[in-house]
């Protein structure tokens, strides 16, 4: 799994002219799934994102997780993610997975964020032509790769 984590003060997803998904202060975590993705990747991953401290203590440091500062999630899948740009101009998606593989390991995503977190976390709609708005705090932009785990 492959993830770009904003930390933002706000941000939505819109699908046909309607939200569904919106937070305040939080993070925008856009999610990609290949066919190797297992539950210990969504595992690993959640508690990486719930505890991965971007956001500023009293003192102005990056010291808190989103837990300490009681901040929202919006995930959105985003199958770009594995877009192979190595042979010529057009992007390949090969290595992203199918619905049929993806959709299911989205929803234990999501379940494990909200165990994680210990709330609901807001969401765009799989495979929707999603519209994405945010703000992005600091800006604070994170990729991890759950098969590279420095």
């Amino acid at each position: 799994m492959r993830i770009i984590i904003q930390r933002v003060s706000e941000a939505s997803v819109t699908v046909d002219g309607k939200i569904t998904g919106e937070i305040k202060n939080g993070l925008l975590v856009l999610l990609g799934i290949e066919d190797a993705d297992t539950g210990e990747d969504i595992l690993w991953l959640s508690n990486k994102i719930v505890n991965l401290r971007i956001f500023a203590d009293e003192n102005g440091v990056m010291n808190l997780g989103i837990k300490e500062t009681g901040g929202d999630i919006l995930l959105v899948s985003q199958f770009t993610l594995y877009a192979s740009t190595q042979k010529g101009n057009r992007p390949s998606y090969s290595k992203a997975s199918k619905p049929a593989i993806a959709i299911p390991l989205y929803e234990r995503m999501i379940q494990q964020l909200e165990d994680d977190l210990g709330k609901k976390i807001a969401t765009g709609i799989f495979g929707a032509d999603m519209k994405v708005k945010l703000l992005n705090d600091g800006p604070v932009t994170i990729a991890i790769d759950s098969k590279n785990r420095e």
